[in-house]
Order: C-alpha cells, then structure tokens, then sequence
C-alpha cells in the first residue's frame, strides 16, 4: 500500500490593459459598465474588473458585439446560488484551520463522448470511496468536490461572496502570493482564498516553507491544497504524456512534510482521476507500465490516476491526516497534563 511516510530531507513582461484601447461608444450602456462607473475606490462592482490590468486576456475587436454578449449574460439566472457559494466558503474555513480536508478530483477535460451516466456513476462511487477512507481513516470531515464545470464556477464566480483559487509554482515570489492574497481577499475572510500548489516533491521542500511564512507573517488565511499532478508529467518512450504514481506520492508527501513543519494546515488535495479502469499513470499497485499505456489510454488532455491509483493514494493521505490528529491530540494533552 502507498505510504506518505515522511521522506529523509532532501521574463516577466508588463501587464497590458484588459481591453484594447477603443473610443467610447454612445448609447446605453450595460448595467456591469455603470456600476464600474459607480464604485469607489476599492469597492467592488459587477464591472470594476475593468479598473485592473492583466496578464493574459483575450482580445475583443467587437466593442458592440461584446456589449450585446454582456447584456444577454445579465438576463441570465446566476449559475450558482448565494447560499451554496456560503456554504463551501465555511466549509473551505474550515479546513483552512485544520479541521477539514478538500477532497477535489476528476478529469482535466470532459468530453461530450465520455458523458454518459456509467461513467458519471462510477467517478462519483470513487469519490465516495475516498472520501470514506479519509472521514474514517484520517479521521478527518471530507469536503467532497469534483473537478468539474459546476465547482470551477465556483471558483470563478466574481462577487461579495465568491471564492478563488490561485495556483501557485515554485516560480512565484512570496511577496507576490502575499500581494495576489491581500488583493483577492480584502478582508481576509476565511475559506475565500484556496492556494494550489504544484511544483513537484523537491521544489516543494525548497520553495513552499517560504511561501507558507510569508502569508503567515502577513496575518493572512488561506487553504492550502496540493495538486500533485501538473508537476509530474513526462513523455513516455512511446510519446504519450503520463505521470509516475511514485511522483505524485512523493509530492504529496513533501506538501505534509513541509505543513508539519511549519506547523501550518494541508488543507486538500486536487487529482485528476477517472472511475475508469484506464491506463495513463505508471505505477501504483498494479505497477502499470509504459508497454501499458496503449491498452486504455483515453484522456482528452493530461494522464489521469484510475481507480485503483486514486484509491490506493487515498489511503496513503489518510495515514498521514489520522497521524496529525494523532500528533495534536499527544500535544494538547501532555500541556493539559503539564
């Protein structure tokens, strides 16, 4: 069985406005523009997006046509609720303090052949699986969350109650993060801010204890995931993508090394993973090979653990969740006693 053991120790460009430089159109204009209009300073709006600048943003050569888009989107009903966005806001508190873990998983992209109610079935059974083996075994409340296009919303939904998700590598400066954190969450509300990190095992040792200090010393709350998956993926000799499940062990093991270090909180974990009996990751117990790869090969993107590997890394999570209660528990007791 997989174990997550303790291991021995081991050019930026200037940002460019978010819309081209066009002359202002007369007319009526949207409700999301006048209320960018409106807002001071600071304040959010529905359009107050339009203040910042960004890195990366498509182009829109249509001013008309994007401002008929934007009004259509306006008559919509929201695509999440308020009060479901409120609900994982405290649930995601929650494990930011220790006291839950973030169970996120699922395919990197979905197809419209793949979507059929077998396949929905048997990735949910696996997640109720693993979050069994870790409520029960890390003796840990679950947050069970799928990678899929309901929860991104809601991770992308732009209001006084939404909810982001940074991912982080090992490039990125701390005084950065601090920077990103203090802009995407104010008033520093706990379970708003997600921290994904994905920067492989040994990166992981180097680069996450500073990160980890600099939001501490800032006072801020975040939850802190691993996505052990992006930064573990090669060529196999036959030029398919995949990851070794060793690898992914090895981060994940870094990530609550690095936590129990700090004497911060690991807060989840995000799999690509399938219900399917595919073949796309090496190793695990079943020691796929690269000869096998061929055999059941079927992501639409990047390599995904099937169920056997994401079952057999759910144990390996629960053994180091249930020895960190297990460690908080001697601790509180022997002050207790003292």
């Amino acid at each position: 069985m997989a174990s997550l053991a303790p291991a021995q120790p081991a050019p930026a460009h200037a940002p460019r406005p978010l819309f081209p430089r066009t002359s202002p159109r007369r007319g009526r204009t949207t409700a999301a523009r006048a209320a960018a209009t409106a807002a001071g300073a600071g304040e959010w709006a529905p359009g107050s997006w339009r203040a910042r600048s960004a890195r990366q943003i498509p182009e829109y050569p249509d001013p008309a046509a994007l401002e008929a888009a934007e009004r259509t989107l306006e008559a919509f009903p929201p695509l999440v609720f308020a009060g479901e966005a409120r609900k994982l806001e405290e649930r995601l508190g929650e494990a930011a303090m220790g006291r839950a873990f973030l169970l996120q998983g699922g395919d990197c992209a979905e197809s419209f052949r793949e979507f059929s109610a077998d396949n929905i079935r048997d990735t949910f059974r696996l997640m109720l699986q693993m979050a069994v083996v870790l409520t029960f075994g890390g003796q840990m409340p679950t947050i069970k969350k799928s990678l899929s296009y309901y929860f991104i919303v809601i991770f992308l939904w732009t209001g006084l109650t939404c909810m982001y998700a940074i991912q982080v590598s090992d490039k990125l400066d701390p005084s950065e993060l601090v920077k990103l954190c203090e802009i995407l969450n104010p008033h520093n509300r706990p379970g708003r801010l997600t921290i994904i990190t994905r920067m492989g095992a040994e990166n992981m040792l180097v680069k996450l204890p500073h990160m980890i200090r600099a939001v501490r010393q800032a006072g801020l709350i975040v939850t802190w995931v691993s996505d052990p998956m992006h930064g573990n993926t090669i060529s196999a000799p036959c030029g398919l993508k995949t990851r070794p499940f060793d690898a992914i062990r090895a981060e994940l093991r870094a990530f609550f090394d690095v936590h129990e270090q700090e004497g911060s909180h690991p807060g989840g974990v995000h799999l690509e993973m399938t219900g399917q009996n595919v073949t796309e990751c090496i190793g695990g117990a079943k020691a796929v090979t690269f000869d096998d790869l061929g055999d059941r090969y079927h992501t639409h993107c990047d390599p995904r653990l099937n169920a056997s590997q994401s079952l057999e890394m759910a144990f390996a999570i629960a053994e180091r969740l249930r020895n960190k209660r297990d460690r908080t528990w001697t601790n509180l007791m022997s002050r207790v006693v003292a």
